[in-house]
């Protein structure tokens, strides 16, 4: 089985202005995949390892940082060193997107590490896979393969805990390791 899901343009987010560079959003609606029985194949498709974690969505905003769960539930005390990895990214404010995992030595992700740990167990990364908002910059209107390279700017030196999650366009039906997260 893999999940899909197709990347649709949205509106305009809506920021609050403090003198400074606009604010990230207070939260955003997560876009979920939908689960398909066969990988969507062509080269208008961006396929993602599916890790096993936590959908998040971190928010950073003049240093620091938050992390919510998909449904907005603040879980920062939870991971503080996650959170202090965001807040000393080279942004004054960002809205990433993300999956929080336990990460065993062998490099694959276990849905119960994090479960049952916070980040004070070895082994805690956040995989970020979007970035919506960057330094006043509301970024939902570009192509997901724009936000991605952004990302990947921004994640340039960052702690180990914070890992970017690369990405294949197109050749669907040949992306098979693990579960597939694939977006249009």
């Amino acid at each position: 089985m893999t999940k899909s899901a197709r990347v649709t343009e949205k509106g305009t987010i809506q920021s609050h202005r403090s003198g400074g560079l606009a604010s990230p959003p207070t939260w955003i609606k997560s876009q979920l995949a939908k689960l398909v029985e066969k990988a969507p194949d062509g080269s208008d498709w961006l396929h993602e390892i599916k890790f096993d974690g936590y959908r998040m969505h971190t928010r950073l905003d003049a240093g620091r940082a938050q992390i919510l769960t998909r449904r907005g539930n603040d879980w920062t005390k939870k991971y503080p060193a996650i959170a202090r990895s965001i807040a000393g990214l080279p942004a004054q404010n960002a809205y990433l997107d993300g999956e929080l995992c336990g990460v065993l030595p062998d490099g694959r992700t276990s849905f119960n590490l994090i479960q049952n740990a916070t980040d004070s167990a070895e082994g805690s990364v956040f995989f970020l896979f979007d970035l919506l908002f960057l330094d006043g910059e509301n970024l939902t209107a570009l192509r997901l393969v724009g936000r991605k390279a952004r990302l990947a700017s921004l994640l340039k030196g960052a702690p180990n805990s914070l890992r970017y999650n690369d990405h294949q366009t197109g050749h669907g039906s040949e992306f098979r390791w693990g579960r597939l997260r694939a977006w249009r």
